[in-house]
């Protein structure tokens, strides 16, 4: 039997209103569950690598990097890491170095950027490093306020492609004997890191323990990840015997801190002056756009 054109249009209006009506993401009785967007792993590190002098006084960049590659990390910030800068480490492009033997992806802020001691040879720099195994979307380094006549501190960002989400991960290193300078660098920090539209990762060596007014204004708006997952004091400084807790890794609300832990294995407690803290974190899983 043929259908009228009539009621066929009506038919077809019907069926548009009933789908307007009821979302595709609304659940009736008796539905499966809808799927869930998985969170996606990330384990950070934070490692002052004192330019790879150890506690030994040997200059070893090697074991800095058997640090890393023991640790099985997806985004290392690295602070104090020479680069070209002068004798004390043989004029190597420390970042670079690194990122070739561990096979990462590097970005590098240059807060001390000085000319070379003969002309034609690479500048003298001296700052901090992100490594990531996952693709580099862009990147940028700011330099914080400085008092006096100190060392030029910075904010190293990069803002990374983990799985699909983007994640900016953020890399400093505060000053270390003026407390109300750290505090004006904090302050710069919350400004530029700002309200973000991704997650946020923060890493760094701050020079300052947990009830510091500088760490107080950093976890206004950010987590620290050991006070939500953290078991001890974890100290990390001196690396021989650490009393202090002064190297962190914060994060934004929507990410979750799973595990955190000071690395003190026997190369970790001899590579630098530092122990380093490795975390392991849970993105939103959500996917979110990664242009531009």
């Amino acid at each position: 039997m043929r259908i009228p054109r009539v009621l066929v249009s009506l038919l077809a209006l019907a069926a548009v209103t009933v789908a307007l009506a009821s979302p595709a993401t609304a659940a009736m009785p008796g539905d499966p569950p809808q799927p869930q967007a998985l969170d996606r792993p990330l384990r950070v590190m934070t490692f002052n690598i004192h330019h790879a002098a150890g506690t030994d006084d040997v200059l070893d960049l090697s074991r800095v990097a058997q640090v890393i590659r023991d640790s099985r990390l997806d985004v290392v910030g690295l602070q104090e890491v020479d680069r070209h800068y002068g004798a004390r480490s043989n004029f190597v492009d420390q970042a670079s170095w690194l990122a070739r033997e561990l096979n990462m992806h590097v970005v590098y802020g240059a807060n001390l950027d000085l000319d070379p001691l003969s002309p034609g040879q690479p500048r003298r720099q001296y700052g901090t490093a992100i490594l990531s195994n996952f693709p580099i979307l862009d990147w940028d380094n700011t330099y914080l306020p400085r008092f006096a006549n100190h060392e030029q501190r910075g904010l190293l960002r990069a803002r990374i492609n983990v799985r699909g989400v983007p994640v900016q991960v953020y890399n400093t290193h505060l000053q270390d004997n003026d407390a109300a300078e750290r505090v004006a660098q904090a302050q710069a920090i919350t400004q530029l890191i700002g309200t973000p539209e991704e997650s946020v990762v923060l890493v760094g060596d701050l020079n300052a323990t947990p009830a510091a007014p500088e760490i107080r204004t950093l976890v206004e708006n950010l987590v620290d990840a050991w006070e939500a997952a953290g078991v001890g004091e974890g100290h990390t400084h001196p690396a021989e015997d650490p009393t202090h807790r002064i190297d962190y890794i914060l994060q934004s609300s929507d990410v979750v801190a799973r595990t955190i832990a000071v690395v003190t294995s026997p190369v970790a407690a001899t590579a630098s002056d530092h122990l380093p803290v490795v975390a392991d974190l849970a993105l939103p899983g959500q996917k979110v756009g990664i242009g531009g």
